[in-house]
């Protein structure tokens, strides 16, 4: 999603900023990073997948990679549990992991204020899938001036953005869209920022501020871009 659309671009060159300034050493692959394959075995695509799969590992192996960190949820959670099926073996993480670690240490120094009442949206695949709460947490707490408002379905509790299961490429029919109905619990907690993980409820989030009448009053960021701003 960071390297195809063109919001989660943002996202993608404020972590390049954040790596450098943390002294990071870093490659990406360029013209031969492809999908993971994830959304096509969440729609029931096997054959699909298995072929993508297949084929990065091939390609992440022959490129001697032995670490991968990822904005997406999604790609964590395909490379840590499922590309082992295929021949993987890489120390995986999200970025978040690695930014409250930075934070932490002293590696990355956030400065300025007016960032206000913010809440987090826990995405699935980093919370109930791999247990991954306080990354996040850490490093809103760790913003001057910010001030951390959970909604009411939190960690183990929260509720889904909407795009699971390849639901993001379809219309609802009946009752309430999920991304609506999550955005206005976002927006009931009185933040005007909605901060997530995941590019996926990056987009949903968005289009639901936008249903709502919201997206004049709130904006959804992705807490990298709210640390890149932060960093001299």
């Amino acid at each position: 999603a960071g390297a195809l659309d063109a919001r989660n671009v943002k996202v993608s060159q404020a972590t390049v900023k954040l790596m450098n300034k943390a002294g990071v050493s870093f490659a990406i692959l360029g013209s031969d990073e492809t999908c993971t394959g994830d959304p096509a075995r969440r729609m029931g695509e096997e054959y699909l997948y298995q072929t993508q799969a297949r084929a990065n590992v091939e390609t992440l192996n022959e490129a001697g990679v032995k670490k991968i960190f990822t904005n997406c949820p999604h790609c964590y959670n395909t490379f840590k549990n499922e590309y082992p099926d295929f021949g993987s073996n890489y120390e995986v993480y999200h970025v978040h992991e690695l930014l409250a670690k930075f934070i932490a240490d002293g590696k990355l120094k956030i400065s300025g204020d007016g960032l206000g009442e913010i809440t987090f949206h826990d995405s699935c695949y980093l919370g109930r899938h791999n247990k991954m709460f306080q990354p996040a947490r850490k490093i809103i707490d760790s913003i001057p001036g910010a001030k951390r408002i959970e909604m009411k379905r939190t960690g183990e509790w929260s509720f889904c953005c909407g795009a699971g299961g390849g639901r993001m490429f379809l219309e609802e029919t009946r009752g309430e869209r999920i991304n609506e109905n999550r955005t206005k619990e976002a927006v009931a907690t009185g933040a005007k920022t909605i901060g997530v993980s995941c590019p996926f409820c990056m987009t949903m989030f968005t289009d639901g501020l936008k249903a709502l009448g919201k997206d004049e009053t709130h904006e959804v960021k992705e807490l990298t871009e709210v640390v890149a701003g932060r960093v001299g």
